[in-house]
């Protein structure tokens, strides 16, 4: 399975903040939407960076409160590491696990930003894909016999 399935099903909006954001204002981003993490876009809406409330929790044990005051730009992990849609579900979950993230870009030939993949999308469509195989093997064998 492709990213492009995982894109196709869960749809290409991605949630985004601007370099300047507070990051009061990007944690209410993130609560309301209920995800785990927003892209950080320029104004000609060119990815600058990832930030995740995980960035956000290790800057505030390592800073204290007065992350609060800091932007989006200053907390971000620029330059994350992206996928196309034709990465498979497997590669995307090496990718993660090898790099310990959890959400990565998804980008077309010429690098502009057209989905988000979180670590619960692939691991969901590597288990629905590895249930249809379990199924099409236990047809076989019951066919076999």
């Amino acid at each position: 399975m492709l990213l492009a399935s995982i894109l196709k099903h869960k749809g290409t909006s991605v949630i985004t903040v601007a370099p300047g954001t507070p990051i009061p204002d990007v944690l209410a981003t993130l609560r309301r939407h209920r995800i785990g993490a927003v892209l950080v876009m320029d104004e000609e809406r060119c990815p600058r960076g990832i930030l995740s409330e995980r960035d956000i929790v290790y800057a505030l044990a390592e800073r204290g409160a007065a992350v609060l005051d800091e932007t989006a730009e200053a907390l971000m992990t620029p330059d994350p590491a992206t996928a196309h849609p034709e990465t498979s579900v497997v590669e995307a979950m090496q990718m993660m696990t090898d790099g310990r993230f959890r959400h990565i870009p998804v980008t077309d030939g010429e690098g502009r930003v057209i989905g988000l993949v979180s670590i619960g999308d692939v691991v969901k469509a590597r288990l629905a894909e590895t249930e249809q195989e379990m199924g099409s093997l236990m047809a076989y064998v019951a066919g076999a016999v």
